[in-house]
């Protein structure tokens, strides 16, 4: 196994706040190597093109796009590449943007951050803690309690409703 680390600046100082364990504002997040290694043509084969064009490739959906968008129920929104839980259906919120916005992961430790400059600007990158699949950005222009947007992307997140009903 070879080793990656990725890290990136907080994107605001309300983070700490709610997740005592999360790195401090202004400090570096670092993420390890993934827990769950595939080669490409594994997650090729086990991901729908869409899916894999997001996780893979670190493509973006066109807004508007996803059915998650209009996803009202509770439960819990999860990696469509390995299935870990990223965000509780209670963090969800309009965030007009045309992707599923959240204001908070369900735990500090779900998600990893990386510094994206592509597009000529600087971005806060969102990674699956567990396979390393890209799911979208953060932004320092959510709701309270936060004050964050989890912007993702809708083909890289799966959805669980609570009881299991599907």
């Amino acid at each position: 196994m070879r080793e990656r680390n990725f890290s990136g600046k907080r994107a605001s100082a309300c983070a700490s706040l709610f997740f005592p364990h999360a790195p401090k504002c202004g400090g570096e997040s670092e993420r390890s190597m993934p827990k769950i290694e595939k080669t490409d043509a594994e997650w090729r084969s086990g991901l729908s093109p869409a899916a894999y064009h997001v996780l893979r490739a670190h493509g973006t959906e066109r807004p508007g796009t996803s059915p998650l968008n209009h996803e009202k129920r509770k439960g819990v929104f999860t990696c469509a590449g390995c299935g870990r839980p990223l965000f509780a259906s209670e963090t969800k919120y309009e965030s007009g943007t045309g992707w599923p916005s959240f204001w908070a992961p369900v735990s500090p430790d779900a998600v990893g951050e990386s510094e994206d400059r592509s597009w000529f600007m600087k971005r806060t990158e969102i990674h699956c803690a567990d396979c390393g699949g890209h799911l979208g950005h953060v932004f320092p222009d959510g709701p309270k309690p936060t004050g964050l947007r989890y912007c993702m992307n809708g083909a890289a997140l799966s959805f669980k409703p609570a009881g299991g009903a599907e």
